[in-house]
């Protein structure tokens, strides 16, 4: 049952990182497709109707962690505090970016509000990204499964690390690029003319670094942290999800060359899904690694009862029916290509 409860904080992570991923992708790339104010309202309706649902996601995902894994959500939120509490106020910078231009008809209030979209944006990618690369590379838990941690010492990795070194850096920088193209991909979707002209060529100019920094990544991740192997030694048929991560990159590619957005972001939706799922596989059992490796927290020592997992999951299958329903209801009324309609500032 722990294992269960395991993969559906994962998938539901992963649920997040793929829809909130657009949004905040297109978020990043918007001041620099959109060449006029109609096409920023472009970008901004292409996202409009789902950012804020996306992002219930982030919540439920917290909530069944903290029901199912209470040690370490505790553990995990409070030697995490620093950064917490800066993602909350950039969570709240990017809505108020994307809410507030459209009420204040002023050229100067716009270009503000355009600004802090894209810089709550930036931040945030690099920021979850740097988040992951914490949880991969290990946080120095002890003995009481708690740590505290100071946003950078040396740079250095460590038995002693800051938030910052140069690993987790490395991990923001690719968050940013993966999170850039896949926005791109989004907004070439749901838009035409000129404006889906560019978003292409954002992709295109950085799928290169994606490829590299992807590589790099998987180096840098093995040199510090060998171990991550055992789960792929132990399990050959793990394999296939680098090679899937391959695969999603080189389709993103040849969609993109063929003019196909929609198969070019459903291949960059699988690249991000299947670089979580490697790092679950890897990591499993241990849910939060320590540098010290006798201090890890796993599914076993930072799980729930048994019978509040059983009780749990029949509501949570209930909730989980309702909510893909009203996520494929609101894609579904809001498919299709964006349009400014006349409808004014307010509104998408």
């Amino acid at each position: 049952m722990a294992t269960l409860w395991f993969c559906i904080v994962a998938v539901m992570l992963a649920t997040y990182v793929v829809l909130d991923g657009f949004d905040i992708g297109a978020g990043i790339i918007h001041l620099f497709v959109a060449k006029t104010d109609e096409e920023r309202k472009m970008v901004i309706r292409s996202v409009g109707p789902v950012w804020d649902g996306n992002e219930v996601w982030l919540l439920a995902t917290g909530g069944t962690l903290y029901f199912a894994f209470p040690q370490l959500y505790a553990s995990s939120f409070s030697g995490f505090y620093l950064p917490l509490i800066m993602v909350l106020w950039l969570l709240m910078l990017r809505a108020c970016g994307i809410e507030f231009r459209a009420h204040i008809n002023a050229p100067v209030w716009k270009s503000f509000f355009d600004f802090l979209f894209g810089f709550a944006s930036v931040l945030l990618a690099i920021f979850y990204g740097a988040a992951l690369g914490n949880v991969v590379r290990g946080v120095p838990l002890g003995a009481d499964h708690y740590f505290f941690l100071p946003l950078f010492t040396d740079w250095r990795v460590g038995p002693w690390p800051g938030i910052l070194d140069w690993y987790t850096v490395l991990s923001g920088v690719l968050a940013l690029v993966a999170l850039a193209i896949h926005g791109a991909h989004w907004v070439a979707l749901k838009t035409e003319g000129e404006l889906n002209v560019r978003t292409r060529k954002v992709a295109g100019v950085l799928w290169p670094a994606l490829l590299v920094l992807t590589l790099l990544s998987l180096v840098a991740t093995l040199s510090i942290r060998p171990e991550l192997l055992n789960n792929y030694k132990a399990a050959p048929i793990g394999y296939v999800i680098p090679l899937g991560v391959l695969a999603s990159i080189v389709m993103m590619l040849l969609y993109r060359r063929k003019g196909n957005d929609m198969g070019a972001f459903l291949s960059s939706c699988a690249y991000l899904t299947l670089m979580l799922v490697g790092c679950v596989f890897a990591l499993y059992p241990v849910v939060l690694p320590a540098t010290n490796p006798q201090y890890d927290l796993t599914i076993q020592n930072s799980v729930t009862s048994h019978y509040a997992m059983v009780i749990a999951l029949r509501w949570w299958i209930f909730g989980v029916i309702l909510v893909i329903g009203y996520f494929v209801f609101i894609y579904r009324m809001f498919g299709g290509k964006v349009k400014l309609d006349g409808s004014g500032e307010h509104g998408y």
